[in-house]
């Protein structure tokens, strides 16, 4: 028994340190969150032509809204996100980002909240994926869904200021 506890223990001290250091804050991770990042700064700014410039020219969006236990899922092309017209001031935040890297692919899972005119409406995972060419990272797909508590979480930051 006391084995046990004791290799529990080590465990417990030792398994944070399997991760290495420089895998948090490596620059491509940060290059690739950098495009994550400016894409939501775009959209907070309602800037579609900003936000759709970060794309290669074959992007495709995901949209995945949960209402009432059902979930639909609609496709969105770059063009279409592109010329979608906004007139609502946005606010889209992320937190906690997850990135991972394999050669010139990349991923980042960000949890966001969302307000639409100062208000909220929902909450969700953004999933992005990107591509590097001609080394730039561009986003290749973004599907991402629109959840209400506690299903997701808001930003622990509390709401944004206006």
């Amino acid at each position: 028994m006391h084995l046990l506890r004791a290799a529990l223990v080590a465990s417990l001290i030792v398994a944070p340190l399997g991760r290495p250091a420089h895998a948090q804050v490596s620059p491509e991770r940060a290059r690739v969150l950098a495009v994550a990042d400016s894409a939501l700064a775009l959209i907070s700014k309602s800037d579609m032509v900003g936000f759709t410039d970060l794309m290669i020219p074959e992007a495709v969006m995901f949209p995945t809204v949960t209402r009432d236990g059902a979930s639909v899922y609609r496709v969105r092309t770059r063009a279409e996100q592109r010329s979608a017209p906004t007139t609502a001031k946005l606010a889209e935040r992320g937190w906690n980002a997850e990135v991972k890297i394999q050669g010139p692919i990349a991923m980042v899972w960000y949890p966001y909240d969302f307000y639409l005119d100062g208000k909220w409406s929902h909450c969700g995972v953004d999933v992005f994926t990107l591509v590097q060419t001609n080394g730039t990272w561009r986003i290749a797909s973004m599907a991402w869904t629109a959840e209400q508590p506690p299903a997701c979480s808001k930003h622990p930051a509390g709401p944004p200021t206006p």
